[in-house]
C-alpha cells in the first residue's frame, strides 16, 4: 500500500503502472541526492546523444528514416503509456501545447533529424539542430519586430560563424545540401515548439513527454505506413564499430535508452537542478553524439568543423539564455 501526496492530491494504493512511484521517488529523493543532479543530466545527454549513432545503422541496413522514426516513437509511446494514463487530464487543460509538442518537437524533429543523418554525419546534423534557440531570436527580432539584447545578437552571430565552419561554406558545402536543409528543418521544428510554449500554460513534463510521444507516433504512423515494413529486417544485423550486432539491439537502444530513459532522467535532472543548469548540461548532447558517431560509425569531423561545432554550441547557449523565460522546451528538447 502506497499513499502519495502530489501537488495537493492524494493517491492511495499500489499503482501497477509505475507512474505514481516515479512521482514519489522524484519528490522525496533525499536532499543529499541533489548533488547527483548534474550526473543525471549527463546521463540524459548521453542517452539522447546515442539516438543518431544507433539509428543510422538501421537506415543503412534498409529501413527508411521514417520507419526508424516510427520504431522509436511507437516503442517509446508504448513504454510511456502509464504516464499518459496518469496525466490524462492534461489534455483538457493544454491541448494546443501538447499537440504542438507532439507535432513539432517530437514528430517533426525526429523525421527531419533521421532523414538528415541518412546523408550527413550525425554530429553535423545535431549541431545544426541546436540552432533552434537562434531561430527563435530571429523570429522575435525580424517577424515580431521586437528588440533583442546585445548578448542575444552576439550569440546569433557566433552561431552563424560556427555554422559556416561546420559546413565549410567557403568550399561550396562539404555535405549534401538536402541533408543540411533537413537538419535545419529539425531546428525549425524545435524553434516552432519553443515559440508555441512561450505563451502556454505550464504542464507536467511527464505528461508533455508521454502525450508528445503518443501523438508523434500517431502522426509518423500515417507517414511511415509500418504495415509495409519489411519486418525481416528486424531479425537481421547492423554494423557498429566494425562488428555485427542484431538490429533489435539498435532498436532497443533508441527506444529504451535514447527515448524513455533519456526523457525520464532529463525530467529528474530538471527537478533536482534549475532548468538553466540542466539546459546547459544538455548541450553535451551533440558532443556525445559526435564522439559516439566517431567510435561506432567512423564518422570524423575536421579541426575547422570541430571549432565550428563549439561556436554553434556557444552561440546557441547564449541565445537560449536570452530567449523568453517561459519557454520550457529546454527541459525536453533532446533528440
Amino acid at each position: 500500500m502506497l499513499t502519495v501526496d502530489w501537488d495537493g492530491g492524494t493517491e492511495t494504493g499500489f499503482r501497477a503502472d509505475g507512474a505514481a512511484w516515479f512521482d514519489w521517488w522524484v519528490r522525496y529523493l533525499p536532499d543529499n541526492a541533489k548533488s547527483a543532479g548534474v550526473a543525471i543530466a549527463i546521463v540524459s545527454a548521453f542517452c539522447f546523444g546515442g539516438s543518431g549513432p544507433f539509428a543510422k545503422p538501421l537506415i543503412t541496413a534498409g529501413f527508411t528514416p521514417l520507419q526508424v522514426a516510427w520504431l522509436r516513437l511507437a516503442g517509446g509511446a508504448l513504454l510511456m503509456l502509464p504516464f499518459v494514463i496518469r496525466y490524462a487530464p492534461a489534455v483538457r487543460r493544454v491541448p494546443k501545447l501538447l499537440a504542438g509538442y507532439g507535432l513539432f518537437a517530437i514528430a517533426g524533429v525526429q523525421v527531419f533529424y533521421f532523414a538528415a543523418i541518412a546523408t550527413v554525419p550525425v554530429g553535423v546534423a545535431l549541431l545544426i539542430e541546436f540552432l533552434g534557440p537562434v531561430m527563435v531570436l530571429g523570429w522575435i527580432r525580424f517577424v515580431r519586430r521586437k528588440p533583442v539584447t546585445r548578448s542575444a545578437a552576439i550569440g546569433v552571430a557566433v552561431a552563424m560563424v560556427g555554422l559556416a565552419c561546420v559546413v565549410e561554406l567557403w568550399s561550396g558545402l562539404s555535405f549534401d545540401p538536402i541533408g543540411l536543409l533537413l537538419a535545419l528543418g529539425a531546428a525549425g521544428c524545435q524553434a516552432t515548439y519553443f515559440l508555441l510554449s512561450d505563451s502556454g500554460a505550464e504542464v507536467n513534463p511527464l505528461a508533455l513527454a508521454g502525450f508528445g510521444l503518443l501523438l508523434g507516433a500517431v502522426i509518423v504512423t500515417l507517414l511511415a505506413q509500418p504495415w509495409k515494413l519489411d519486418w525481416a529486417l528486424l531479425l537481421g544485423q547492423v554494423r557498429l564499430a566494425e562488428h555485427e550486432f542484431p538490429a533489435l539491439f539498435a532498436v532497443g537502444w533508441i527506444v529504451v535508452l535514447s527515448t524513455v530513459l533519456a526523457y525520464l532522467t532529463g525530467i529528474v535532472a530538471v527537478r533536482r537542478l534549475s532548468p538553466q543548469v540542466a539546459g546547459a548540461v544538455a548541450f553535451l548532447e551533440p558532443v556525445i553524439a559526435t564522439m559516439l558517431a566517431w567510435a561506432l560509425l567512423a564518422e570524423e569531423l575536421g579541426p575547422i568543423q570541430l571549432v565550428g561545432g563549439a561556436l554553434i554550441l556557444a552561440g546557441a547557449f547564449i541565445a537560449q539564455r536570452a530567449a523568453p523565460a517561459k519557454t520550457q522546451a529546454s527541459e525536453l528538447a533532446g533528440v
